[in-house]
Formats: C-alpha cells, sequence, structure tokens
C-alpha cells in the first residue's frame, strides 16, 4: 500500500509503500523518547520525497551516520536516514495518512543502541 506523509505545515510531503500491517519501534533512545518518534523502517526504493526537500534541515550527532531530517517550519521529524540502516528510510508512522490498518508496536533499548541494533537492521533489505 502506498502511504502518503507530510510535516505538521505540510511543506514537506512524501508517499511511503508498506504493508496494510506493520511492526513499528518505539525507542527510548533521548531524541527518539523526546519527540515521539514511531520507527517504520522501510528500504530506500519504497521512499519518496513528493515535495519540500527546500524546507528540511538535517541535524547529526555522535557518529554523523544517521541524518536526522527536520521541517524547518515546525521542527517535525516526519522521516529520516537511521544509523541502523543507512540504506533505508525511517519514516515516523505518526506523520502517515491513511494509518496502516494493523500497527504492532514493539519497545527498543535505544539507550543500549550499540548491542542492539542487529535487532533492525534487515527492515532496508
Amino acid at each position: 500500500m502506498i502511504y502518503q506523509g507530510s510535516c505538521h505545515c505540510g511543506a514537506i510531503t512524501f508517499e511511503v509503500e508498506a504493508p496494510d500491517e506493520v511492526e513499528v519501534e518505539n525507542c527510548n533512545c533521548s531524541i527518539c523518547n523526546m519527540s515521539g518518534f514511531l520507527h517504520l523502517i522501510v528500504p530506500q526504493h519504497h521512499f519518496r520525497l513528493i515535495s519540500g526537500a527546500d524546507n528540511i534541515t538535517t541535524y547529526t550527532f555522535n557518529t554523523g551516520v544517521a541524518k536526522h531530517t527536520f521541517c524547518k517550519t515546525w521542527g517535525i521529524k516526519p522521516f529520516y536516514i537511521p544509523r541502523s540502516n543507512p540504506d533505508g528510510m525511517d519514516v515516523n508512522l505518526r506523520c502517515l495518512t491513511p494509518q496502516p490498518k494493523a500497527v504492532k508496536i514493539v519497545d527498543f533499548d535505544g539507550q543500549n543502541w550499540e548491542q542492539l541494533a542487529h535487532i533492525v537492521a534487515h527492515k532496508s533489505l
């Protein structure tokens, strides 16, 4: 199924292909915990930016591999390139319409990311 997604103000729009039933991670690392990001990791070719490239700003920290992208207007992070899957795209489930028919939320211990990153590495294949 093709889902439409956007930031809060609609300046950034995108499409993502994902099943009707998805599994997403609820990560407890500092940035995810504070922002409420629900991780739907997909292969890069299942994601298409439609508009708003000029309204995106990028934040990196630690190793610099993850590219956290935010709307310049409202600061919403609708998607980003994750460190665990640099060949994929991590979409915030909360930014999609419609929502998938069934969502399984799995807790992910991002506070111990180094030891557990392998758990999600397969999701961008």
